[in-house]
C-alpha cells in the first residue's frame, strides 16, 4: 500500500460515533496483540506505516499515545527546552473570494466590513512588535481579487528595510497560488519575487485536511491537495523553509487524518524543508456553514491527534502546540504529549478569534506554563534557532540564508 493513503472500510463520518478506548481494553485481548509490536517499533525509533498509525489512533488509550509521543520528543530533543517566538499575526486584508464555510474571518469583496489595512497601520503594528522584542510577523489574509504579487513585495520590502530584525513569515500556499493566478505567471516566479523582496519563511496555513473528499465539502474553491503540496515543494526548492498544519475535528475520518500526515511525511522525505508541524481542532462557532459541522472536538481527541502526529511525523524535528485554540492549560499538557514548541506569543490574532476562540497570553504566562511542565523556556526565531540570551549554546540557523543552506545540503528540518 502507498504511504500516502490508508484504506478505511467505515463510512466517512466525524468522530462523534467513535468511542475512545480504555486503558484496560488496550492492554489485553486482540487490541493488545495489535498494539504491542507497533509500540515496540516506535520506542526503538523505527518508522510506522499509515496502517499502524490508524491502529494507534483507534485502539491505543490516551496514556499509551502520550508515553510514545513523549519518548519520540525526548529522542529528538534530549535537552529539557521548550521554545516559543515573540510574534504578531497581522492580517492585511479580510477580503476573500474562496468562501470557505469554516471561516468566520473573511468578507466577500464589496461587503461593508471588507478591509485592506493602510500601510501606516501595518507599519505601526510591526513597530510595536519590534519594540517588544518581536522576531516575526505572521502575515496572512484573504484571497483578495486585486492585490497582486507586487503589492505584497512592496509591503515586505518596506518592512524588511524598516525592521531588519523582524522576519516576514507570510502568505500561505493557497494565497501564493492565488497570486500566481492573478499575475498569470508560474508559482515559481511569484515565490522568487517574494523571496527577493525579503520573505523569510512561509506558514503552513490552508492545508485543513489534505484529502480531496474533505476539501470538496469544506473548501471547494481553495487550493487542491496536490497543489498545496506542490507550492510547498517549490517554496523549499527556492531555499525557503515553511511549516505544516492540520485543522481537524470536522467532516474527516480517522483514516483521512492519517492520509494527511502521510502526505506531509512524504514531502518532508523529499525536500526536508518543513520546520515544524502544528494542528488544532475546528472552531465551529459562528462560521458561515456552522450547521454542517459537529460540535467542537473534545480535549481528548485533540491530545490523541497531537500525540499521533509526533509519533508518525518522524522526519519533522519540531511539533508545535496550539494554545490559541486549546488554552494554555491544555497546551501545557501537550508538552508531555510530544510538543517541544509553544508557538508564538501572537500579540494580535484575528482569525480563530472571529469564531469565538480567543486565548492570547503574555510572554511571562507562557514561560511560567513551560516551567511548570518541567521544561526550560527559550525564545526562538522563525527557523527554530534559539535566539535567547539565556541559552548557552549557539543559535543555528539564525537566518533564512542559513536555513536555506541546510535545505540545499540535504538536511532535515
Amino acid at each position: 500500500m502507498s504511504s500516502t493513503a490508508t484504506q478505511d472500510t467505515r463510512d466517512p463520518a466525524p468522530d462523534q460515533e467513535w468511542v475512545a478506548p480504555r486503558a484496560s481494553a488496550a492492554s489485553s485481548g486482540s487490541s493488545a496483540s495489535r498494539l504491542a509490536p507497533i509500540c515496540d517499533k516506535v520506542l526503538s525509533g523505527q518508522r510506522i506505516t499509515p496502517e499502524e498509525a490508524l491502529t494507534l489512533h483507534d485502539e491505543a488509550d490516551l496514556l499509551t499515545l502520550g508515553t510514545l509521543a513523549d519518548a519520540v520528543r525526548w529522542r529528538l530533543h534530549p535537552e529539557p527546552v521548550v521554545t516559543y517566538i515573540v510574534d504578531r499575526n497581522v492580517n492585511p486584508t479580510n477580503s476573500c473570494v474562496t468562501d470557505c464555510g469554516f471561516c468566520a474571518f473573511y468578507r466577500r469583496p464589496g461587503d461593508p466590513e471588507e478591509y485592506v489595512l493602510p500601510r501606516e497601520e501595518i507599519v505601526a503594528k510591526v513597530q510595536e512588535t519590534a519594540d517588544l522584542g518581536g522576531r516575526q510577523i505572521l502575515m496572512q489574509g484573504g484571497h483578495h481579487p486585486r492585490l497582486k504579487t507586487d503589492w505584497w513585495c512592496d509591503l515586505i520590502a518596506d518592512l524588511r528595510e524598516r525592521f531588519p530584525q523582524v522576519n516576514s513569515h507570510a502568505l500561505s500556499a493557497p494565497e501564493i497560488e492565488h497570486l500566481s493566478k492573478l499575475d498569470k505567471r508560474p508559482v515559481e516566479e511569484v515565490i522568487r519575487d517574494l523571496k527577493d523582496a525579503g520573505l523569510g519563511s512561509v506558514p503552513g496555513a490552508g492545508a485543513e485536511i489534505l484529502v480531496e473528499r474533505v476539501r470538496l465539502i469544506i473548501a471547494p474553491r481553495k487550493t487542491t491537495t496536490d497543489k498545496w503540496l506542490d507550492v510547498h515543494r517549490k517554496i523549499h526548492e527556492a531555499g525557503l523553509r515553511s511549516s505544516a498544519t492540520m485543522m481537524f475535528g470536522h467532516v474527516e475520518t480517522a483514516a483521512e487524518r492519517i492520509e494527511h500526515l502521510a502526505r506531509l511525511r512524504d514531502l518532508q522525505d523529499e525536500t526536508g524543508g518543513f520546520t515544524a508541524f502544528a494542528c488544532w481542532t475546528m472552531q465551529p462557532d459562528g462560521v458561515p456553514q456552522e450547521e454542517i459541522y459537529p460540535e467542537r472536538a473534545t480535549p481528548g481527541v485533540y491530545l490523541r491527534v497531537q500525540a499521533l502526529s509526533r509519533i508518525f511525523l518522524d522526519n519533522f524535528k519540531n511539533i508545535q502546540t496550539s494554545y490559541v485554540t486549546q488554552g494554555v492549560k491544555m497546551a501545557t499538557v501537550t508538552l508531555r504529549y510530544g510538543c517541544n514548541d509553544f508557538g508564538g506569543t501572537m500579540l494580535e490574532e484575528n482569525v480563530v478569534s472571529a469564531a469565538g476562540c480567543f486565548h492570547l497570553e503574555s510572554v511571562q504566562r507562557i514561560e511560567d506554563a513551560i516551567a511548570r511542565a518541567g521544561f526550560t523556556p527559550r525564545q526562538r526565531n522563525s527557523w527554530y534557532g534559539i535566539s535567547d540570551e539565556r541559552h548557552e549554546s549557539g543559535c543555528a540557523p539564525s537566518s533564512a540564508e542559513e536555513a536555506s543552506y541546510e535545505i540545499t545540503a540535504g538536511g532535515v528540518a
